[in-house]
């Protein structure tokens, strides 16, 4: 066999790096990808208002404030992952129903609440969040989307998919001077947080604890100095710096924005 041409030296070799790059997962070239297609079943709660789903286990307050309106949905423990599903986005398609509209429809929704067991009925009736489920309890008018209302509880095929937010993450600040909670909000990409650190303007990094939903603390003195995060995300592993987030005069209550975000 004579020698090998340079192209097609090249053209194997782009091959290869582009298998590599193919089958690396859900983060490629800086983006989220979405997953696979799997199947579940989808509910509501509340009503066209959507008065109900604000607040919610994940800490995101008035929804239409934090950005996320009633384009949302409450998991089911095996998908809340105690928090740390909070933020994440999900494709929804109606499927082999008949309470499915035309042309079965999807929406894309984002976790920002927890539907917990219900031990006191059948997994297969009425106790839909019951682990090992996997259930989606949506804001009304999401489920309104995909099928008639009537229906209660319809089959769905779901995906996981990228958070496209407008703008930096958000940071809400609760506690007091010794004790810094904080809720993250708006996050792109995979949507989801596993870890935070914060910087003050006069120390270094310092690790934060999850609290609860997708809030995070540090037990650490920082009032007086301007402060700064960094962002792993739970499914990617990605990390983002949001530099000098919050003034030295920043005060519990308030929310501030960076520029910085996922993609």
């Amino acid at each position: 066999m004579g020698p090998v041409s340079s192209s097609w030296s090249f053209n194997k070799f782009f091959a290869i790096v582009f298998v590599v790059f193919a089958i690396s997962g859900e983060f490629v070239a800086g983006y989220y990808k979405p997953s696979p297609w799997r199947y579940a079943h989808a509910t509501f709660y509340g009503d066209e208002t959507g008065s109900e789903t604000m607040g919610g286990a994940c800490g995101y307050g008035n929804l239409f404030n934090s950005g996320y309106g009633l384009a949302t949905a409450a998991l089911s423990t095996t998908l809340f992952k105690d928090g740390y599903g909070c933020g994440q986005c999900f494709q929804i398609m109606c499927v082999k129903s008949k309470h499915c509209y035309y042309g079965n429809p999807s929406t894309v929704v984002t976790a920002t609440n927890l539907c917990p067991p219900n031990w006191y009925q059948d997994s297969n009736n009425g106790g839909w969040c019951n682990p090992p489920r996997t259930h989606f309890d949506m804001a009304k008018p999401a489920f309104m989307k995909l099928a008639n209302w009537k229906a209660g509880i319809i089959p769905v095929a779901y995906r996981r998919v990228a958070c496209k937010r407008s703008g930096g993450m958000r940071f809400q600040f609760q506690g007091n001077a010794y004790w810094l909670l904080i809720f993250v909000m708006n996050v792109g990409g995979a949507g989801d947080i596993k870890s935070m650190a914060v910087k003050g303007s006069r120390t270094n990094w310092i690790s934060m604890s999850h609290n609860w939903g997708a809030s995070y603390q540090a037990f650490s003195s920082l009032y007086g100095q301007s402060l700064s995060f960094r962002v792993t995300s739970y499914t990617t592993g990605e990390t983002v710096y949001a530099w000098n987030v919050a003034p030295s005069n920043w005060n519990a209550g308030m929310t501030y924005k960076s520029s910085a975000n996922f993609r």
